[in-house]
């Protein structure tokens, strides 16, 4: 079976430069990257393909270097596209192991990685691989979710084994979390355990409401039969809501010896403590849980609102006014108006 990779890139090509590093060591080899640059302004895209052609090194942190030690050659073959002709397939003639395309802006999460995946389904894949920039990997990891996902009928979409960058001996997620839909809150399992543990696969599977978006993979067939993620959510409950487009027609699965390490929120100032959220962190979460509710689960609303209301209440004990305001705003009916109030920056 042969796929894409798909990374998006927003002012962070020192990250996505580690994590090619990592991602063109795989074990497994059938497959190209496509990274989408979604409107970088520090030059992403041409130190990227300096990389590809020798000229630009890549740091790759003391504790992953064996993820990097093997000899990789350079230059690396790549090419270069626009939005529109990437969506088209690009040249039919090429077969560039890395594509490099131009967004044109930021896209947000679910707009930059539609654009690779229309890429990728133009050129017929069999799979795709979404995976955060700011990750490295670990070399079986690719292969894993290749084996899960073909090997199991009527699967449509896998997580891996997700931990933290700085803190490799803890859990980020075990492919992915459990959502509340009365609270409009999730919860990843297994978040902060300890790594290596002895994982009950099918268990986690039954628990799964989603896969963490930091790594999934996705068959063709499911990208056909639901189609891409709606990009009116731009940043968080993209994976949800993908689920529960696809509920009763494809199976979701856990790979736990696909393993990634995770620099968690490196772009967004992502944080459980409502003290360190970033103002874009902030605003799409609340924006979102809103906007998914009501899509899927209006009658949790009113339960919604009060978790909301608690949320309101800690951003105004923690002498966050903005915050409160932003909150009160979009519960009042901002939520309606996607990315009025904020635009999203790399903190």
């Amino acid at each position: 079976m042969s796929g894409y990779v798909i990374l998006v890139n927003y002012n962070g090509w020192r990250d996505t430069l580690e994590c090619l590093e990592t991602l063109l060591r795989s074990e497994y080899r059938d497959f190209r990257v496509v990274v989408c640059d979604n409107g970088s302004t520090d030059n992403s895209l041409e130190r990227i393909g300096a990389w590809a052609a020798g000229t630009e090194p890549a740091q790759v942190g003391k504790r992953y270097a064996r993820l990097a030690a093997s000899p990789l050659d350079r230059p690396i073959p790549f090419v270069r596209y626009g939005k529109a002709a990437a969506e088209a397939g690009g040249d039919r003639d090429e077969n560039a192991p890395l594509i490099l395309v131009e967004c044109g802006a930021n896209l947000g999460f679910a707009g930059g990685n539609n654009v690779g995946l229309r890429y990728a389904l133009a050129r017929g894949c069999d799979w795709v691989w979404l995976l955060n920039n700011d990750t490295v990997v670990e070399p079986q990891a690719l292969g894993n979710l290749v084996d899960r996902l073909a090997g199991t009928p009527g699967a449509g979409i896998c997580g891996s084994t997700l931990l933290l960058y700085g803190e490799p001996s803890r859990v980020q997620a075990l492919g992915g979390g459990w959502y509340c839909r009365w609270l409009g809150l999730a919860w990843h399992l297994g978040r902060l355990g300890r790594w290596p543990q002895r994982v009950d696969r099918d268990q986690v599977e039954r628990r799964m409401s989603y896969p963490v978006g930091a790594s999934m993979m996705v068959s063709a067939d499911f990208l056909r039969e639901v189609g891409l993620m709606c990009e009116e959510y731009f940043l968080f409950f993209e994976e949800l809501d993908w689920v529960i487009r696809s509920r009763g027609r494809f199976r979701m699965l856990y790979a736990p010896d696909s393993v990634v390490y995770h620099k968690v929120g490196g772009a967004i100032g992502t944080s459980s403590h409502p003290g360190r959220k970033s103002l874009a962190c902030d605003y799409w979460n609340v924006r979102n849980r809103i906007f998914f509710t009501r899509r899927w689960y209006p009658a949790a609303l009113p339960t919604v609102y009060l978790t909301l209301a608690g949320a309101l209440l800690t951003r105004a004990l923690l002498g966050k006014w903005d915050r409160v305001a932003m909150i009160f705003t979009l519960m009042c009916g901002g939520w309606r108006e996607k990315g009025a109030a904020v635009t999203l920056t790399r903190d």
